[in-house]
């Protein structure tokens, strides 16, 4: 039970990073791929639907961490609560750019809630990397494996917003305009180069742990990992690099996850059965609900809508 109990958090801790690294890597790159008022409409088009769903997965992962982990929850927040008060200011300051955006009908007050976006993702981004980097190191630490841990999660996000922008950002009213109707190629072509740029950052990173970091961060799981993501991001990099990307990104972004699963030093304590089997028998009926609804989200709003909605 203690090994399926850590399957489902890691199943829900990877399919938040999938889903939320669209959204938030869009986000981040809001200022490359949206160029005017009618391109910036259409990126919180494209993120709007998918926001909400990813933080679905993320409210179920701190619900099974509290019920069925407490000793890793507390672990986590007495190690890494600067950066938690950081991510939740981020979380907040994106969510608030995005619900109320439409709420003034006003140039200027779009602008101030378009830069929340992108502030808010980029916290997002580098707070979910310094958090990696405290795990797999055993604490928050200012030394050189932390920092390119740190923008390696954030490349990952960006490669991750920009296949995203590259599929959602496309169609006959894409930009607004016939003159900007570019921008779902710029981010396909962003994939390339991000992909290179986060390729060299994982690299250093593998490097900077094999001399620095923990054992269990530098360990066979651990190398393993760090190859698959480096053969991933040299395979975006390359010449099918925009055509994969929708794949390869998703790929990408779940390692991170499955790196603390298998590598970081976490505490652990035996699971109570009556805990287990309550948050099983409540979860069991809920995560194929979320799995079908994640699918037919995506049916659905494949492409942006062109009309205003309730967050444009």
């Amino acid at each position: 039970m203690d090994l399926l109990s850590a399957a489902l958090l890691a199943l829900l801790v990877v399919g938040y990073l999938v889903l939320a690294g669209a959204d938030v890597g869009l986000g981040m790159l809001m200022p490359h791929v949206a160029r005017g008022p009618a391109q910036r409409r259409r990126v919180v088009a494209a993120i709007a639907p998918y926001f909400l769903a990813s933080e679905v997965w993320l409210v179920a992962a701190l619900g099974v961490l509290a019920g069925l982990f407490p000793a890793l929850e507390h672990h986590a927040v007495v190690e890494l609560w600067p950066v938690l008060t950081v991510l939740l200011a981020g979380w907040l300051v994106r969510d608030a750019g995005l619900w109320l955006r439409a709420r003034v009908d006003g140039e200027r007050w779009r602008l101030v809630c378009d830069g929340a976006i992108v502030a808010g993702s980029w916290t997002l981004a580098a707070s979910w990397g310094l958090a990696l980097a405290g795990l797999l190191s055993g604490g928050l630490a200012m030394n050189p494996f932390t920092l390119l841990c740190t923008v390696t999660v954030i490349g990952l996000f960006a490669l991750r917003g920009s296949a995203f922008g590259a599929e959602r950002l496309v169609g006959p009213a894409a930009c607004g305009t016939d003159r900007d109707a570019e921008c779902a190629d710029v981010a396909a072509h962003g994939t390339r180069l991000i992909a290179r740029a986060t390729l060299g950052a994982a690299v250093l990173t593998t490097a900077s742990a094999l001399l620095s970091a923990t054992p269990e961060a530098a360990g066979p799981p651990a190398l393993a990992l760090a190859l698959l993501l480096s053969a991933v991001l040299a395979v975006t990099s390359g010449l099918l690099g925009p055509m994969l990307s929708r794949h390869t990104s998703a790929v990408a972004i779940a390692i991170p996850g499955l790196l603390v699963a298998v590598a970081a030093p976490l505490p652990s304590a035996p699971i109570p059965p009556t805990t287990a089997v309550f948050v099983w028998a409540t979860l069991v009926p809920v995560v194929p609900v979320m799995f079908v609804g994640q699918v037919w989200l995506y049916r659905m709003t494949r492409r942006p809508a062109d009309e205003r909605t309730f967050f444009t």
